[in-house]
């Protein structure tokens, strides 16, 4: 064991004369600094601040970067409960309130010749009108509780009229409840339909225009021009 313990270690004679050598150096730097320390003292005080700033530039970046990291969470979070605020105004309304409080934010971002059917039997266009490219919207005004999700079914119905019946080049399903189920998402995707749900309606309530909600909807982006029946 004694011999496996000073495998690899110096003779102790070696590691006097290391230590002395050591010990040495040290010195002769010692009174190398002394004796040149007008000349050092510069560049050794240039040194010193060069490190300093580095570190106080470090650290001032880290907290800028922590600094903006909780201001961008704390205005999501304040986003976030604006457009629940928003929203619980908006649940109060009656179903037919809400396709009107729709149609006014078509004609709040610049939609024209804005109708609201008002009326069952509309063969799902709740609201027509123009965007301001002229493209015809035809708009599916589904107000549910938030926790509930628009059905597939409901979205059968309103794919087999929107182009078929009222010849939408864009057509919007927009919805109070949170979610489209995924064969609802689905068929809009496959449909070219934009499927607007709790939390985008929330932000086109909060001023988001709505042209710069209808590509968010992937492959419902209503960009195929069709022929208008109307």
């Amino acid at each position: 064991m004694a011999a496996r313990r000073g495998r690899g270690r110096l003779p102790k004679g070696t590691r006097r004369k290391l230590q002395g050598l050591g010990a040495g150096a040290a010195a002769i730097a010692a009174v190398w600094l002394a004796v040149n320390w007008d000349q050092v003292w510069p560049v050794a005080a240039a040194v010193a601040g060069v490190v300093v700033a580095g570190g106080v530039g470090w650290a001032l970046w880290r907290a800028h970067r922590n600094a903006v990291g909780q201001d961008r969470l704390w205005r999501e979070e304040e986003a976030e409960k604006a457009r629940e605020r928003s929203m619980t105004e908006v649940d109060a309304l009656s179903w037919q309130e809400f396709e009107q409080y729709v149609a006014e934010l078509c004609r709040r971002d610049g939609c024209t010749k804005v109708v609201v059917s008002g009326k069952s039997g509309d063969l799902g266009a709740d609201v027509v009108g123009r965007l301001p490219d002229g493209r015809k919207l035809v708009v599916q005004c589904k107000k549910y509780a938030p926790d509930r999700s628009v059905s597939s079914q409901d979205m059968q119905k309103f794919v087999g009229t929107a182009r078929p019946e009222h010849g939408a080049d864009v057509a919007l399903f927009v919805t109070t409840c949170r979610t489209f189920t995924k064969a609802a998402q689905g068929l809009a995707s496959r449909q070219d339909v934009v499927a607007l749900h709790r939390d985008l309606l929330g932000a086109w309530v909060k001023g988001a225009h709505l042209d710069t909600l209808i590509p968010l909807n992937g492959q419902g982006d209503g960009r195929t021009k069709r022929r208008s029946t109307a």
